[in-house]
């Protein structure tokens, strides 16, 4: 019954509104599962969606063929992902405590080690920017693979590192626990969740890199997050949660998971919603495109 009850699941999407984002007639699919726990995807510009299986420390890629298959094993327990400019995959190595950038000949150049002399709590989310920064959300959830129990910094905040990849500063300063993160195309906008206080908090972006402005966007929390190119931002946790540009709830796509983790766009005319939760990597076909293009 369990199994049976899980398969109607599966093929029904709750949607609060009828102009919501969710194409006409779309369904929620499940593409690959077995694993430990996926998150972190993102695409590079054949449309190909790279993912973790976090606990068995391995980048899995799905590719625009649909085949599965193993990236990178072992990645340094890598986390949230995006790819830059030069194709290379910026990845939250939550081994170490580290940001990683990955060439696609699958060569590891380390970006941070830590700040002010101190390891990081956890590089959790990152996004990129489009001069080519860096955003990460620091979060301190411990881990079974850490020889450590506490985290080194007194607080859990945003980063920035600089487009030349010389400077790491903290760029917030009061939030409890930052987790999903992601920003507008142009470069002007950030938003960030901070999951322990159940908000999500939207930032202007100055040409430093510092933020300013800071202003309550919707009262939801959220692992992960992704935006569209009508300025809807997209949620995780209890399934996908669908929010426009003013912060007022417009859908909900419900996904038979424990937990979801995060979600990107890609698939033609980046119209494809894909979906990191749990044990599994689902999608959904919407009738908006992703804002941020595959760099």
């Amino acid at each position: 019954m369990k199994k049976f009850l899980g398969f109607i699941l599966s093929a029904w999407v709750l949607s609060s509104r009828a102009d919501g984002v969710i194409a006409p007639g779309a369904t929620l699919q499940k593409l690959a599962g077995g694993f430990a726990f996926t998150e972190g995807p993102t695409c590079d510009r054949a449309g190909n969606i790279f993912f973790v299986d976090q606990p068995n420390d391995r980048i899995m890629e799905w590719s625009v063929e649909g085949k599965l298959s193993t990236f990178l094993q072992p990645s340094g327990y890598a986390n949230g992902m995006m790819f830059d400019a030069k194709g290379n995959l910026i990845a939250c190595a939550d081994e170490h405590n580290q940001l990683w950038a990955i060439a696609p000949d699958k060569t590891v150049t380390v970006l941070v080690t830590n700040f002010s002399g101190k390891y990081l709590n956890g590089p959790n989310d990152v996004w990129v920017t489009p001069n080519g920064g860096m955003y990460l959300s620091d979060p301190f959830y411990r881990r079974k693979w850490w020889d450590h129990t506490m985290m080194a910094l007194t607080s859990e905040e945003v980063f920035y590192l600089s487009p030349d990849k010389k400077t790491l500063a903290q760029v917030t300063d009061d939030l409890k626990k930052p987790n999903g993160i992601t920003g507008t195309p142009d470069g002007k906008k950030l938003f960030v969740s901070d999951i322990r206080a159940g908000q999500t908090w939207t930032y202007a972006i100055q040409p430093d890199g510092s933020l300013t402005n800071k202003t309550l966007f919707c009262n939801l929390g959220s692992d992960g997050m992704t935006i569209d190119d009508e300025g809807n931002l997209y949620l995780t946790g209890k399934g996908v949660t669908v929010f426009g540009p003013t912060g007022k709830q417009i859908d909900h796509i419900d996904v038979p998971e424990k937990w979801t983790a995060n979600v990107c766009f890609s698939g033609k005319n980046r119209q494809t919603l894909f979906i990191t939760a749990s044990e599994s990597l689902y999608s959904i076909q919407l009738r908006v495109q992703g804002a941020n293009p595959a760099k």
